[in-house]
């Protein structure tokens, strides 16, 4: 196996997909102490990733499953998953932790389908950059990079959990994290919807 093609493969990953380490250690830190959450988020991140391969893949071979113009709109996902852990964290701190059933059960960190809907629309624009890297790699080239993706995928669950176990991180997680998971992805929905052109913007 050429080493050239692995190092590539691993330098265009991380440079695509350096902030999905800050959203990853934000989801582990909301699944903190919490059974199953890590295989929840790294199933979720597994989905996602192998989403944003397939349409890669197939886009590269000429078909299109996702249009172009489609895109920009993929960032009303994390929009309206940010929308919705915004408006928990408030009802939260209103009802004063009363109803701790509902709260245990929202705290038990996110669901396989959030972070795969997160990973995917926060990816869908490096299909643009992996499309015609794939396209000129050939088949050959293109196994290298979805095996070196698929494992740099395992890495970057591995720096996500290892930053949001950090004492000092953990310590600010627990305490902003409710705070900081609407907010991060609202704006990485707002984003892709602006810097797509989505809506006219």
């Amino acid at each position: 196996m050429d080493l050239g093609i692995i190092g590539q493969a691993a330098g265009l990953f991380a440079v695509t997909n350096i902030d999905d380490i800050l959203v990853l250690a934000l989801f582990f830190a909301q699944g903190s102490g919490h059974r199953g959450s890590t295989r929840r988020i790294v199933l979720g991140q597994y989905l996602g990733f192998a989403a944003i391969l397939t349409v890669a893949v197939a886009a590269a071979f000429g078909a299109t499953f996702l249009p172009e113009s489609a895109i920009p709109y993929l960032g009303l996902l994390p929009l309206a998953l940010g929308l919705k852990a915004a408006w928990q964290a408030w009802k939260d701190h209103r009802d004063g932790g009363s109803d701790e059933d509902e709260a245990q059960a929202e705290a038990s960190g996110p669901r396989p389908l959030e972070v795969a809907a997160v990973t995917f629309a926060n990816g869908g624009d490096n299909i643009g950059v992996y499309v015609p890297v794939f396209a000129t790699a050939g088949v050959g080239g293109m196994s290298v990079y979805a095996v070196v993706f698929l494992a740099l995928v395992a890495v970057w669950c591995f720096a996500g959990r290892f930053f949001a176990t950090r004492p000092v991180i953990a310590k600010a997680l627990a305490r902003w994290g409710h705070i900081l998971l609407p907010l991060v992805l609202i704006a990485i929905g707002l984003l892709i919807l602006i810097e797509g052109g989505a809506f006219g913007l």
